[in-house]
């Protein structure tokens, strides 16, 4: 467990009615704070966040970490269209509005990243600054941008084949059999320590054959387990049956700059990180071009997906260190 994370912030709950349904917050930090938006990845919760919480609640900060729509105690609405990036943007915009925070920090992770990308080009006028960990904007993935532009999951499936889980999980029914709440445990454990291949995701329970990382307790599963036995992983997995149709409602933003101040945060050995041209895509100007206040990026060595977990005291500093220019 990393050193110097302090005491764990005090946290407050609430259900708050937003956009037509019933979301779950979890704040820390002084009220009249300057306001922290979290938004958390697949499978998660916002407890993925309680380390930067901690951290920035100290610092005088008001954190604010939404179980997004589908997970833990935010409702799950049962169709599967009301899980696109125009409905969880627009989650996000009024709970903003149903808390009165006109404008707030926005900290993604995963799937959070992606909705932190879609929320600064559809509203960025609700953004002071974005730190995104993760997945880097990805125009031609996110958006369809012209007349030979590739659906995503035909990207997907030509980079990786009809195996990939973004591919297999496009049939209802048929990620439920890997994700059933009753392995729940072995799923989240598998997939915390970066054991969950992504062309698998056997349900069969098979012996944990390794410890816990230090970063990663029992409890930290318990509740995880807890949340997923309850609501089971339909949610969560909608999100990836909604890409598609994000890359074509998002249309009108083809040409569109994400024209907040950014930062960006990544592991080196993150999935995302080594997927084919994005390093370059990163590193040598096309992001900047997409991203022009991308302020700086930061690859973290040794770091793999769940990096605001991993390596949380430094993922909260660089949180920090950006949020306290503005």
């Amino acid at each position: 467990m990393e050193a110097d994370q302090g005491a764990a912030a005090v946290i407050r709950h609430r259900t708050v009615a937003a956009n037509g349904i019933s979301v779950h917050v979890a704040e820390a930090g002084p009220e009249d704070g300057k306001a922290v938006l979290f938004l958390h990845g697949f499978p998660e919760l916002w407890y993925s966040w309680r380390h930067q919480m901690a951290h920035l609640a100290a610092r005088g900060y008001r954190c604010v970490a939404p179980d997004l729509r589908g997970y833990g105690a935010t409702d799950a609405p049962p169709d599967v269209g009301a899980y696109s990036a125009f409905h969880v943007v627009g989650d996000a915009v009024a709970l903003l509005d149903a808390l009165g925070l006109t404008k707030v920090f926005v900290v993604g992770h995963d799937w959070g990243a992606i909705i932190a990308w879609y929320l600064c080009l559809f509203r960025p006028d609700r953004v002071t600054a974005l730190v995104n960990t993760s997945v880097a904007f990805m125009r031609n993935v996110f958006i369809r941008t012209g007349p030979n532009a590739v659906k995503t999951t035909d990207h997907f499936n030509r980079a990786y084949g009809p195996t990939y889980y973004i591919c297999r999980f496009q049939e209802p029914g048929v990620a439920e059999k890997e994700f059933a709440p009753a392995y729940a445990r072995h799923i989240m454990t598998r997939i915390l320590c970066n054991r969950f291949s992504e062309r698998k995701a056997d349900g069969e329970v098979q012996p944990e054959a390794e410890p816990l990382p230090a970063w990663l307790t029992e409890a930290d599963i318990d509740h995880f387990t807890a949340a997923f036995e309850k609501t089971g992983f339909t949610g969560a997995i909608n999100y990836y049956r909604n890409m598609d149709r994000n890359w074509e409602l998002a249309a009108p933003w083809a040409d569109a700059k994400v024209s907040v101040p950014t930062k960006f945060i990544v592991g080196d050995g993150d999935l995302t990180y080594n997927y084919a041209g994005i390093q370059d895509y990163i590193h040598k100007g096309g992001f900047k071009e997409d991203v022009p206040l991308l302020e700086e990026v930061v690859v973290i060595p040794g770091a793999g997906h769940f990096i605001q977990q991993e390596k949380a005291q430094e993922v909260s500093e660089h949180i920090h260190s950006f949020i306290a220019k503005f």
